[in-house]
């Protein structure tokens, strides 16, 4: 545990500082209440690297866009940010298409419960004296059933409209299996199944992914009213804007690990700047052969793959489809298509290849709360996305605890920031009622939550430990107890 006494010591603005974002989905969340933080109070930091959601992140913070995703309009504040990691178009249409069909087949059902409901208020008007107007009502009620359930009307009509939503559904559906049929004999060969081209993973990445490029686009294009270009060319550009700043404040050297699930190998895309590059990139591995296979420089000819990183880092494995990777065929896979995705356990490759860069000092976010105690049980969550959640954000916890004691020691200072409690599961876009709490809790809280632990346990224990403070500006506002920003 790192204190006030041990801070000085431990902590140094001249070591190269790596600030290190692991976990899925909402996590991104808290990533951004902390990255705000840390820009507020000024923390030096050399090379951001991420997992998960935590490559967004990163990708926003190597090139000084972490207000992107603190901002009210920015990802993580929108209300549409409840709407990320959404079902898949094709099911989401033909869920609506069988919620459409059971309502039609629900009517009579509903008619003939208010037939019993007036009849029991007509039978209570007569009770109290009022046997004229109860009459009536019950009367009106019983010929207008009548009339709605002749053999011309609901008996005939109730079938033909469910049936019809029935149709609309399978139709989307087998529309949904030949795009997607399509589109992977177009890209790569596949073996699955019908029911799985058919129902596919049910979550898509698509909105996220396309949000994350908008407003990288943005940061890139500046004032000029230019639309989105295509990913090769956004990426392209994104790796122009960062190559050319490095070194200037704001700019930081950038690393994501995902995996490769052809080659069964965690990959490493990275940009990073000299003395560090070639000694990264050039550095022998377990067999020196496979160092090209798996480490991608994107300041050389792998730049075009900057956005496949990021997309393949979104891409949670079996709630979502893996993306698919195309490599240049003067490159070690030779023009192969792989498929690629997310490994929550490759958090200790990913602190491997930041100590490999150079790293001295890492600063390590975690939306993962501590490992639960005695006496501290839930009922488990019968829904699809909390059920998922909970193993995602199981084996996060299980790999963090792994790291934070296997590279105790490997850097001069190891400093974790995490919730003491985080009810969301990673795909709880919308919010989440937490029974510990008795209430809700939403993206805009857990955004709050980094905000307020990146001060009380790293910015105010650590950095103002450290005795290392080159300034001090105007307070900042809204920041907890009124602390200053810290220019170090």
């Amino acid at each position: 545990m790192i204190t006030p006494e041990t801070a000085e010591r431990q902590y140094s603005t001249r070591l190269r500082t790596a600030l290190v974002l692991t976990g899925s989905g909402t996590a991104g969340a808290y990533h951004a209440g902390v990255l705000r933080a840390l820009h507020e109070a000024g923390v030096k930091v050399d090379l951001v690297a991420g997992r998960g959601i935590g490559a967004a992140s990163a990708f926003f913070a190597a090139v000084d866009g972490g207000a992107r995703l603190w901002e009210s309009d920015g990802i993580w504040k929108r209300a549409s940010a409840r709407r990320l990691y959404g079902w898949r178009p094709p099911l989401r249409a033909a869920a609506l298409a069988a919620a459409t069909a059971a309502i039609i087949l629900a009517i009579p059902i509903v008619l003939l419960a208010l037939a019993v409901i007036v009849a029991t208020l007509g039978m209570l008007l007569a009770l109290v004296g009022l046997e004229g107007t109860g009459a009536t009502l019950t009367t009106s009620y019983s010929g207008w059933i009548e009339t709605v359930f002749r053999p011309a009307a609901l008996p005939t009509v109730i079938p033909r409209l469910a049936l019809l939503a029935i149709l609309v559904g399978g139709a989307i559906l087998a529309a949904a299996l030949v795009l997607e049929t399509a589109r992977a004999r177009a890209r790569r060969r596949t073996r699955r199944g019908l029911v799985w081209r058919l129902l596919g993973a049910p979550i898509s990445t698509s909105e996220f992914m396309e949000r994350c490029a908008e407003e990288l686009w943005n940061l890139i294009r500046g004032a000029a009213p230019l639309p989105t270009p295509p990913p090769a060319e956004l990426a392209r550009r994104y790796v122009e804007l960062l190559s050319e700043n490095l070194g200037q404040p704001g700019f930081r050297e950038l690393l994501v690990t995902v995996h490769d699930m052809d080659a069964r190998r965690d990959l490493v895309f990275a940009l990073l700047g000299e003395p560090h590059r070639p000694r990264f990139f050039g550095r022998p591995s377990t067999a020196s052969q496979t160092r090209p296979t798996e480490a991608f420089d994107l300041a050389g000819v792998a730049r075009v793959h900057a956005l496949d990183a990021l997309e393949a880092a979104l891409a949670v494995p079996v709630a979502t489809e893996p993306h698919l990777v195309t490599f240049a065929p003067e490159g070690p896979w030779r023009g192969e298509t792989h498929r690629v995705c997310d490994r929550p356990g490759c958090l200790s490759r990913l602190l491997a290849e930041t100590a490999a860069a150079g790293a001295e000092q890492v600063i390590l976010l975690a939306a993962a709360p501590p490992p639960a105690r005695p006496h501290e049980l839930s009922a488990g969550r019968a829904d699809l996305r909390g059920r998922a959640g909970e193993q995602i954000a199981a084996f996060e916890t299980a790999a963090l605890g792994d790291v934070v004691e296997q590279f105790a020691g490997r850097f001069a200072g190891l400093f974790v920031i995490r919730p003491a409690h985080n009810p969301l599961g990673p795909l709880d876009f919308r919010g989440v009622y937490d029974e510990r709490s008795d209430r809700r809790h939403t993206l805009g809280e857990l955004a709050d939550r980094g905000y307020e632990d990146a001060y009380r346990q790293f910015i105010e224990p650590v950095v103002g430990a450290s005795g290392e403070r080159i300034e001090r500006v105007q307070p900042v506002n809204g920041s907890p107890g009124g602390h200053g920003a810290v220019q170090l």
